[in-house]
């Protein structure tokens, strides 16, 4: 089966452009594609991880893959999904986030000798001279099917409207693949749904400027079975960065997937093979609980290494009692399927002073605010009175109940949240 074939079985592709002719083009190893990640941020979050997912297929059926940072196009900001205009960043603050997503996308990419490129459009764009861009590439461009596009016509509908300088992004953009086109040999790019009028555009660009024929592919914006958008909790972002959101945290938001969302996931967010995948579908109760960990195993050890998977899943069955997971469901997996896990250390943990403790130590709501567990000390008041608070396994049945050394075993004290938020206190001296 083609690559393109098999993203699109398992749910990536959204649209492509000229088919059998893409089919050909991807049927000789070693060609180039990339996708573009704006530095907007130091770390990306699961929302970004399908264009990852993809670069990592192409790279596993023999292409270069290349990840093409944004820090010339960061300087201008990418009007495709706001209904504002972005903040404009400064170079030492793109040159910090450029920094964060290198180490990303390295721990999904292989990088070395070749196998994928890591580049950046600042190279080639902050040179370029005003007038000369303007009747080179400019005059290329109709006004009339640039406001045409979605990204473009629904910012002009907005009260914020468009300014110029989110106006030229397009142009750079299709810029960016001319010149990969030119220098790499580099003729697919890939990208989300709401990049497809950038997207087309860079074809159309490198046809009329370089006489060349160039191919695009978009994936659909991911959205759960509850109707929201991929990565987002009640808690905001699930990043990439484990300084961000930890192995343990990473772990979990897996663990809590919808139901109806299992076997769509393992099919995007794993490698595991789509016949064990498929047969996910016919699952339910404790089985379908154990798919999803398995979902939680194999996503966290791509992001984080299978080390970081093995604490995670140890500790979440310390907090919720070991599974013993069959060995024919998702047989391809390398998660433990059961023995003891009594490790807690990817628990996630906060440090504070002893001396917080001592005497008549602290009411049990001022600890679930401070630890984060409640927005508001009126938050965790509400939540203890609810029964939803829990001190080393037991429920707290006072708001005010104070928190002593006594209550530490070993410097250690496990808070508990509703049913799947935890996190141990630990004693300083």
């Amino acid at each position: 089966m083609d690559v393109i074939e098999s993203l699109r079985g398992r749910g990536f592709v959204d649209n492509t452009t000229h088919g059998e002719e893409l089919t050909e083009y991807l049927a000789t190893p070693g060609r180039r594609c990339y996708i573009g990640f704006d530095p907007t941020g130091s770390s990306l979050h699961v929302g970004h991880l399908v264009t990852v997912m993809a670069l990592c297929h192409m790279q596993r059926a023999g292409h270069c893959p290349i990840a093409l940072v944004g820090g010339g196009t960061g300087m201008i900001g990418d009007p495709s999904g706001k209904t504002e205009m972005r903040q404009m960043l400064t170079p030492a603050v793109i040159d910090e986030n450029k920094a964060g997503l290198r180490a990303q996308l390295s721990r999904f990419l292989d990088f070395s000798d070749g196998k994928a490129l890591l580049l950046d459009n600042a190279d080639w764009l902050t040179g370029l001279e005003y007038i000369p861009f303007l009747r080179e590439v400019g005059r290329h461009f109709s006004v009339n099917r640039m406001v045409k596009a979605e990204s473009y016509r629904a910012r002009l509908d907005s009260d914020e409207g468009l300014s110029f300088i989110e106006f030229n992004y397009m142009l750079l953009q299709a810029y960016d693949f001319y010149e990969l086109c030119q220098t790499q040999e580099c003729h697919l790019q890939m990208g989300g749904s709401d990049q497809w009028g950038n997207i087309v555009a860079g074809v159309d660009l490198v046809r009329r400027k370089a006489g060349k024929t160039a191919f695009g592919v978009t994936f659909p914006l991911i959205m759960t079975a509850a109707g929201i958008k991929m990565g987002k909790t009640h808690k905001g972002a699930v990043w990439l960065d484990p300084e961000r959101t930890s192995p343990y945290d990473y772990y979990q938001f897996w663990v809590n997937t919808d139901d109806a969302d299992v076997e769509r996931f393992l099919a995007l967010f794993t490698f595991l093979p789509m016949a064990e995948v498929k047969a996910v579908a016919c699952l339910d109760g404790a089985d379908l609980n154990h798919a999803k960990s398995i979902l939680a195993f194999e996503a966290t050890a791509l992001c984080h290494g299978e080390a970081a998977a093995q604490e995670a899943h140890k500790s979440a069955a310390a907090m919720f009692g070991v599974k013993t997971i069959s060995e024919t469901l998702l047989a391809s997996s390398a998660i433990p399927r059961g023995g003891d896990a009594g490790a807690m250390d990817a628990v996630p943990r906060l440090e504070l002073s002893a001396e917080l403790f001592q005497g008549e130590g602290m009411p049990a709501f001022k600890l679930f605010a401070l630890a984060g567990l409640a927005q508001s000390g009126g938050a965790a008041r509400k939540l203890i009175q609810q029964g939803g608070a829990y001190l080393n396994g037991a429920r707290l049945d006072a708001w005010d109940r104070p928190v002593t050394e006594a209550d530490f075993d070993a410097g250690d004290v496990l808070l508990r949240a509703g049913k799947k938020r935890y996190l141990r206190v630990l004693l300083t001296a």
